[in-house]
């Protein structure tokens, strides 16, 4: 993602150690230490602050001057980034991928695969607004086709082992990993479980395929970045957040990962296949 973050600048006319200083900053999936990080940064006053929901949230509070860029798969004026996505007023912008929107064609392209079996299950993260929409959006697609879906929630590590187990226990034939940060972060422990109890599964984002997950379907996080990179070059150029249109990413990425489709025994149909943007063998 940074990659992609830093391709969007190049366009806009900046290579990081050139023309333009990145600073870098993490804190490591753990919320509670994001204030304190933000605040280091405002006082720093750099040109402009480039974050994740959370992070760029977490900045929105701090500072009203420092132009602030997020990415995120929600909805921007649900979350409160902006007043509108046309004209965002303030001194935030920026892009949304809408993880939750494509809701209904992950679970379809799940019953293709294996569309003999009686329960899917859907892993969904609590209290969190666009996974609530994916999750009403999966519920109602099941309902209408007469699929049976056990949806379990996942807030914690202990969770999502705990929800494997669960999945096991009652017979799912398939798995839907829903959006949200929180379950991107677990990727390559949810990657690991999904093989161990050898359950077909498909995800939000590419980077699940490439950590050995067998199909996403999904806007393209990276994608999301580059457009990021290009509106804070357009903001070091000058312009204002608040006349900058938030972004929504519109590329669409199905990949299928053939050697985990050996490994779980899978044939995948023809059909799959000629619809992927991309195989990983």
């Amino acid at each position: 993602m940074t990659a992609a973050f830093r391709q969007g600048l190049k366009e806009a006319g900046f290579i990081e150690g050139q023309n333009v200083v990145v600073e870098y900053r993490s804190a490591e999936d753990q919320a509670d230490r994001l204030t304190a990080l933000i605040a280091d940064l405002v006082r720093q006053q750099p040109a402009v602050i480039v974050g994740n929901t959370a992070s760029a949230l977490a900045a929105k509070s701090a500072t009203t001057t420092v132009p602030i860029v997020f990415v995120t798969g929600g909805d921007p004026v649900m979350q409160g980034f902006v007043a509108s996505l046309n004209r965002p007023g303030g001194n935030t912008t920026g892009v949304s991928f809408l993880t939750s929107a494509s809701g209904t064609k992950r679970l379809e392209l799940l019953r293709q695969l294996v569309p003999k079996t009686a329960a899917i299950a859907e892993l969904v993260i609590p209290n969190l607004p666009q996974a609530e929409s994916e999750r009403r959006d999966v519920q109602a697609a099941a309902h209408a086709i007469g699929q049976e879906l056990i949806v379990v929630e996942a807030g914690s590590d202990r969770d999502i082992e705990a929800a494997f187990a669960m999945f096991t226990q009652r017979g799912a034939g398939a798995l839907y990993v829903g959006t949200g940060g929180f379950l991107h972060s677990r990727r390559e422990r949810l990657v690991a479980l999904a093989a161990q109890h050898r359950i077909p599964t498909i995800y939000v984002l590419r980077e699940f395929v490439t950590a050995g997950g067998l199909m996403s379907y999904g806007t393209s996080i990276t994608d999301a970045y580059r457009l990021a990179g290009v509106y804070a070059g357009r903001i070091l150029k000058g312009e204002k957040p608040a006349d900058l249109p938030v972004q929504q990413s519109t590329k669409f990425d199905f990949v299928i990962n053939l050697r985990t489709a050996k490994t779980l025994g899978l044939e995948i149909p023809d059909k799959l296949l000629a619809l992927a943007d991309e195989v990983i063998e």
